[in-house]
């Protein structure tokens, strides 16, 4: 019997709405958009991922239960409630110049929220796996462009095209290139010295994993096991 009350993936799904809660609440976000319809449908997730913990049915099955789905229109109610498929744009627009950096930040968590809960059914597809890294998406990325940190000389700041989206990562990489094929993990966004990293680059002791196999947006292949070591551990650490 699998015991979902400890599946990484809807222990790492709750903590995320939380997320959402707490940036919702506290962010600044001005324009034209429902802050209680957000938080409401937001909160309706917590009892529908909570019983799923203690069902006790494989990840597949899982997967196919009525509150997968109601967690996947409650992610589409909060997307309408924050302005539509373009909201986070008159978000930018209305933001001031001393709001833009925590905007930024801002709008990357609740992205990470949006696609943890859109994407969960897949993950559970995947089956019984008891490992932190199935709690995120792992995507196959082509590096678009690369650009120094203004405010460190050990980072750059590089924009990754993952088919149906881009996402900014930073990196202590500094051979990374543009072209470059990379495995992205898609965790709780970071900020290094101001700039909001919405990934983390797979890879090791000698750099980043540079020619990842796999189709753009999708799982990458052959990836090394040790490269998925520092995904674990900030997975295990966003759920303390």
């Amino acid at each position: 019997m699998w015991d979902s009350s400890k599946d990484y993936r809807l222990l790492v799904a709750q903590k995320s709405v939380e997320l959402f809660l707490r940036t919702v609440e506290g962010a600044n976000l001005r324009g034209k958009w429902n802050k209680k319809k957000a938080l409401s449908s937001a909160r309706d997730m917590v009892p529908e991922i909570q019983s799923l913990y203690y069902s006790y049915l494989d990840p597949e099955e899982i997967a196919e239960t009525p509150q997968i789905g109601n967690l996947e229109n409650g992610s589409h109610e909060i997307v309408d409630a924050l302005g539509g498929k373009n909201w986070h744009h008159q978000f930018q627009e209305f933001a001031s110049k001393d709001d833009k950096e925590k905007l930024t930040a801002s709008i990357a968590k609740i992205k990470f929220f949006l696609s943890t809960i859109s994407r969960l059914k897949g993950r559970l597809q995947l089956g019984e796996i008891n490992d932190p890294v199935i709690a995120i998406d792992i995507l196959t990325g082509s590096v678009s462009s690369v650009g120094k940190h203004a405010k460190s000389d050990k980072l750059l700041i590089c924009n990754v095209n993952l088919g149906d989206r881009a996402v900014t990562v930073v990196t202590n990489d500094l051979k990374v290139k543009d072209g470059n094929h990379v495995a992205v993990a898609m965790l709780p966004p970071a900020v290094f010295q101001g700039v909001t990293s919405e990934g983390m680059f797979l890879g090791g002791g000698d750099g980043i994993l540079k020619d990842v196999g796999g189709e753009i947006g999708d799982l990458p292949h052959g990836i090394p096991l040790e490269a998925l070591n520092e995904t674990r551990n900030l997975v295990e650490t966003f759920l303390k």
